[in-house]
């Protein structure tokens, strides 16, 4: 059974280090995983309950994006980290995908964290905050293992290419790993229940 990944990055710079990375995710993602990237990110508004009450389900790149995340059966999300925290833009697409309540496109995903940066702590701070926003949010986010990748833009080459085979080792473990975690959440067939009762 192939399962569908949506990931994106939190970051709009076109060179940015955590674009590479799902990118690098969707190249050697295991069989059995389809990683699709989702990079609209700078399309989607600052969420505003205004714009959200003339459209519930929101403005196109918002329609987009839960239209996506619906239909897969994990989310894959690469963090930056600014000020040791995560960026706007990382918490502003958590608030779209947390609404409206009731019928949130997050309430029981499951979801990996992962993150690079040129600093020296890997997004450790970012990833521990968007883990917390996301589980507020209803979301199952899979708790190890933990991909933080420090020093980060020497793990590609001139060609955006992850070339760190210490790093594309780790990548997919956390890829192998996020495929067990899906298939603890997934419905189970319904002659399973039936025998089981």
């Amino acid at each position: 059974m192939m399962l569908e990944i949506v990931t994106f990055a939190g970051s709009l710079r076109a060179g940015s280090l955590n674009r590479l990375l799902t990118t690098a995710a969707s190249r050697i993602a295991p069989a059995g995983l389809e990683i699709d990237v989702f990079d609209d990110l700078a399309g989607v508004p600052l969420f505003n309950e205004d714009l959200e009450a003339a459209r519930p389900d929101g403005p196109g790149a918002v329609q987009e994006l839960r239209r996506l995340v619906m239909g897969a059966d994990g989310i894959l999300i690469a963090t930056p980290e600014y000020n040791q925290s995560i960026p706007g833009v990382m918490k502003n697409v958590v608030d779209w995908l947390s609404r409206p309540d009731g019928s949130a496109v997050l309430d029981r995903k499951p979801v990996a964290i992962m993150g690079a940066t040129t600093g020296p702590w890997g997004t450790r701070y970012a990833q521990k905050e968007l883990r917390h926003a996301l589980t507020a949010a209803g979301a199952l986010v899979m708790p190890q293992p933990m991909l933080f990748i420090p020093s980060a833009e020497l793990a590609f080459d001139a060609a955006g290419r992850l070339t760190d085979a210490k790093i594309q080792r780790r990548l997919a473990e956390l890829l192998s790993a996020f495929g067990d975690w899906i298939g603890l959440f997934a419905p189970r067939p319904s002659s399973l229940v039936a025998a089981e009762a």
